[in-house]
């Protein structure tokens, strides 16, 4: 269904005298399941596929799981010790956990994250939950699958600190008890940058997040799962707060980007996309965060310049930061205060479940 499609769906919402939300919940959360999904590994491989339980809310149909890389237990193993092990940087300091911090909804509770000697970067670290309905990462999606983007930060000078990636697979050759994990995982002893960015994008696609209250109002008919003043909120948010024009589907993004005017009032001020695309009409754009977990993964914006979901809620309500590249669709709001508090509720009831994980104590020597 596109956007459009969606849109209009969502109107009728309003025209429907049904005193139930079956109307929400077919539109929003289109075409969603839940259950166990089963991987098939390559034939003749030995590995064992990996069953990924969906939360409630969560759509089979959206996974995004390459055929060249299914999901196996043994790789999402291997992908978790790599995933937290500090020794996978230039001092042995940083591990992609240090940005994205189980605890925090993986990420970091900073508005920028810091990498290698402290050094601060330019952007927030988004959370790695629900990765798996996703093809390009980023907030500038310059990296076209999640096993692209699960080896990008190694050889940053800023983050993991490696010259290249070459020195990244000559650290983790070091570690002699990796290389029966790779031949386990992957039938071969060897060890390359393609074969690390599969086992930690395999990791990353176990993250999730479903079955929040928002899920159990909508697709079970809990009325007690929401407050009224989050139904209401979520009213808020299907009409007059116009957040659907950017955040919906069941994952509540639509994997695009837009310029909010974020950033643009700094004498330095990030192109985001453009970078990209080389684009002039990218400039200043980010590609739309999911909205779950969002009251776990303050700061906001791609620069982390907004403490609180009211201030976010403030910023667009205001229209945005006006600049040469503003998005269209960005406009005043003129939402109550009571609108505003409500609609602040609604995402706080998008917490869910499916991404708690303990991390590993012991790594390989």
């Amino acid at each position: 269904m596109t956007g459009n499609k969606a849109r209009k769906g969502f109107l009728h919402v309003f025209k429907d005298s049904r005193p139930r939300w079956v109307l929400i919940a077919g539109v929003l959360l289109l075409f969603v399941t839940t259950g166990m999904i089963q991987a098939d590994p390559s034939p003749g491989s030995g590995q064992t596929p990996f069953q990924l339980t969906l939360p409630l809310g969560l759509e089979k149909d959206s996974l995004v799981i390459p055929g060249d890389n299914p999901l196996t237990k043994e790789k999402v193993e291997l992908g978790k010790l790599l995933f937290f092990d500090t020794r996978l940087s230039a001092n042995d300091t940083i591990a992609c956990a240090s940005c994205h911090v189980p605890s925090l909804a993986f990420t970091d509770g900073q508005p920028v994250s810091a990498g290698i000697h402290g050094q601060k970067g330019g952007r927030s670290a988004p959370t790695a939950i629900n990765r798996v309905f996703s093809s390009a990462q980023f907030w500038d999606g310059r990296a076209a699958t999640l096993e692209e983007q699960s080896v990008g930060p190694f050889a940053n000078p800023i983050e993991h600190g490696f010259k290249d990636h070459d020195e990244l697979v000559a650290k983790v050759k070091s570690i002699a008890g990796y290389q029966p994990l790779f031949e386990r995982a992957f039938g071969s002893p060897a060890i390359t940058t393609d074969l690390i960015g599969k086992a930690i994008a395999s990791f990353q696609r176990t993250l999730l997040s479903g079955n929040s209250a928002y899920d159990r109002f909508t697709m079970r008919n809990e009325e007690q799962a929401l407050s009224a003043n989050a139904q209401n909120g979520l009213r808020v948010f299907l009409g007059k707060g116009q957040c659907l024009r950017c955040h919906f589907g069941f994952n509540f993004t639509d994997e695009q980007y837009h310029n909010l005017g974020v950033g643009s009032n700094k004498t330095e001020s990030d192109v985001g996309r453009q970078a990209v695309t080389k684009k002039a009409k990218d400039v200043g754009a980010f590609k739309t965060p999911t909205l779950r977990e969002i009251a776990n993964t303050a700061p906001y914006m791609h620069d982390g310049s907004l403490a609180t979901l009211r201030e976010v809620v403030d910023f667009y309500d205001q229209g945005g930061l006006p600049n040469a590249y503003l998005d269209p669709i960005i406009k005043p709001l003129k939402l109550t205060d009571q609108e505003k508090k409500d609609l602040v509720e609604f995402m706080e009831s998008l917490n869910g479940e499916g991404w708690n994980v303990t991390p590993p104590v012991q790594f390989p020597k």
